[in-house]
């Protein structure tokens, strides 16, 4: 199952972070991928703004994982797994571990080791478009990541204004 939007800005990719951020629950995994200024990070800002996250949402390049406190007492873990270069490297960071706990994990470059991919997921991957706008395609693997994409197509169509929800 697959789902796509047009962002025209960046603004409106926070929304769209943000719609998806509504319908998510413990233990959902998001999984993000694209060319570097893509939107990632700009979406994952909506996700927790959704969540209740209080504190501002940076890109965890550098430290690989930053972990939120949501308002109704849950986590939000953001991984970017950019400068991992091997797949080995996630059982240094506990990454089965943390992805599989009871936290909502939104990772950046989460397509980057495909023999590490969770067996339930939501992938949004992001493509540059003409000047600020983005188009995001949204592909569902394993039961709870086709519930997450079924639940998430009427707030994104929502959040998105009614339009520029295809395929």
């Amino acid at each position: 199952m697959t789902a796509a939007l047009l962002s025209p800005s960046p603004e409106q990719t926070e929304l769209l972070g943000a719609a998806l951020g509504a319908v998510l629950r413990a233990g959902d995994v998001v999984l993000l991928t694209g060319d570097l200024g893509a939107g990632k990070t700009q979406f994952t800002k909506g996700i927790a703004h959704a969540l209740g996250v209080r504190e501002a949402v940076t890109s965890p390049t550098f430290n690989l994982i930053l972990e939120y406190d949501t308002a109704n007492g849950g986590v939000l873990r953001h991984f970017d797994l950019y400068r991992l270069e091997d797949a080995d490297e996630l059982g240094d960071i506990d990454y089965f571990g943390l992805i599989e706990g009871e936290a909502i994990s939104v990772v950046e470059w989460g397509d980057k080791f495909s023999e590490a991919l969770p067996l339930d997921y939501l992938l949004v991957a992001f493509a540059l478009d003409e000047g600020d706008a983005r188009r995001l395609s949204l592909t569902a693997a394993g039961e709870r990541g086709a519930q997450l994409l079924a639940e998430a197509r009427t707030a994104l169509l929502a959040a998105n204004g009614g339009g520029a929800l295809y395929a």
